[in-house]
């Protein structure tokens, strides 16, 4: 009687087995995985580093009172440096269209329908901007 029940039971239990491809779907975008991943798994990755870069600075450093004084003065005198450098290259007028040379610099002031365009150039390392001054 066992031997018959488990017969049944196995033959009833082929009937209702269905079976499917098993499909493999990689989850990384880098291996084929779905584009949408790669933020969720930047940041799992991220939070799982525990590693801290020794070179990094952890943001900003209080300065002391002495040292916020100087190096307000410092910018207070460079400012100061760079208008009575200014006053004396260009005039009280301001920019006045025309070629003018500091050092390594070559600056070509014109105006043109934008406004008012300065060319800096550095003949040194040919690396050139354009600054443009709206009227």
């Amino acid at each position: 009687m066992k031997n018959l029940l488990l017969i049944f039971f196995i033959s009833m239990a082929g009937y209702s087995m269905q079976s499917q491809q098993l499909v493999y779907t990689p989850e990384n975008p880098a291996f084929g995985g779905n584009p949408y991943n790669s933020q969720w798994l930047l940041a799992s990755a991220q939070a799982q580093n525990s590693f801290k870069d020794p070179a990094a600075t952890t943001g900003r450093q209080q300065q002391t009172e002495l040292e916020r004084f100087t190096s307000s003065l410092n910018s207070q005198l460079l400012g100061q440096v760079s208008r009575s450098a200014f006053t004396r290259q260009f005039g009280q007028d301001g920019l006045n269209p025309g070629t003018y040379s500091f050092g390594s610099l070559a600056v070509d002031i014109y105006p043109s329908d934008e406004g008012l365009v300065i060319n800096i150039l550095d003949t040194n390392t040919g690396e050139q901007t354009q600054i443009v001054i709206p009227n």
